[in-house]
């Protein structure tokens, strides 16, 4: 194969998504850069790859970049030797991470710009992404979104709260109850959609405002969160009143009703707070 580095997606849980491309190259290359060792082993045992793997994660790929660089380069060899300049042509080296596409919350951009930097080959073999999928799974709009990463905490979420488009995040199920709760405090009028377990047996996606979605069953499993673009239009009279309801219904206080009221529909805390009272609170 032609020297350089093959960037290759990967299932991100049913192993059918495989390309053959991605297989055919993983095969072909003479060294696989993996996060983990042990992971991409059970997808080389699957596909019957031989190829030697080597790890790359977030705590060595600081001095990995450069040195899987120098071997796509022809100056070291496939075990990290020098060789002398000219003397032996450089490699074909894969990058994967456990699943879904490389570089994309996981380890490897780094390893991209040192390539980059020494001109060097770079390739690329497309495959699942969690965050796409979980967007169209969503039915949130898909013209302009932001994908923000793992999901840090409720000051991170104020800045974001800002991006008036698609909001996206990756969470774990330990913490996704707490971030409902923080999304029902920060922006309660923004719809929000959990997609677990994407091409997996178990794979849900949950929609609804955060608050309705406090007391669900805590989600389990591998986590994508959408937040939908903010509201931009007035709603109707109906349209408002049909949220009081809902609203008032429930066991927050006045004042906290009164607040995701004005969040969720636009109009004045004090407006908001009249409506609360004159619907019995």
């Amino acid at each position: 194969m032609q020297p350089g580095l093959y960037i290759i997606g990967t299932p991100i849980g049913n192993l059918s998504d495989m390309s053959p491309r991605a297989i055919e190259t993983l095969q072909n290359v003479d060294l696989i850069v993996c996060e983990d060792t042990r992971v991409s082993g059970k997808l080389a045992t699957h596909f019957d790859i031989k190829t030697r793997r080597i790890a790359m994660h977030e705590h060595n790929e600081r001095d990995m970049a450069g040195v899987v660089a120098d071997m796509i380069a022809g100056r070291l060899d496939a075990n990290g030797a020098q060789v002398l300049e000219g003397t032996m042509p450089g490699l074909a080296v894969a990058l994967i991470s456990d699943s879904g596409m490389p570089t994309i919350s996981d380890p490897g951009f780094r390893l991209v710009r040192e390539c980059r930097v020494q001109k060097l080959s770079v390739f690329v073999v497309p495959g699942p992404t969690a965050f796409a999928s979980a967007l169209v799974l969503s039915g949130f709009p898909t013209d302009r979104f932001t994908f923000c990463g793992f999901f840090k905490d409720e000051k991170h979420l104020a800045s974001d709260n800002k991006i008036r488009h698609t909001i996206i995040y990756y969470e774990s199920p330990n913490r996704i109850m707490d971030t409902i709760g923080t999304c029902a405090r920060i922006c309660p009028e923004r719809r929000i959609a959990i997609v677990r377990e994407i091409t997996k047996i178990h794979e849900e996606t949950i929609i609804g405002y955060p608050s309705e979605l406090l007391n669900i069953t805590p989600p389990r499993g591998e986590i994508v969160l959408i937040i939908e673009p903010a509201p931009d239009t007035k709603m109707s009279d109906n349209e408002i009143n049909e949220i009081v309801r809902d609203i008032v219904a429930g066991a927050n206080s006045t004042k906290d009703k009164a607040a995701e009221i004005a969040a969720r529909t636009g109009i004045s805390k004090s407006e908001a707070y009249e409506k609360v009272i004159k619907n019995g609170n």
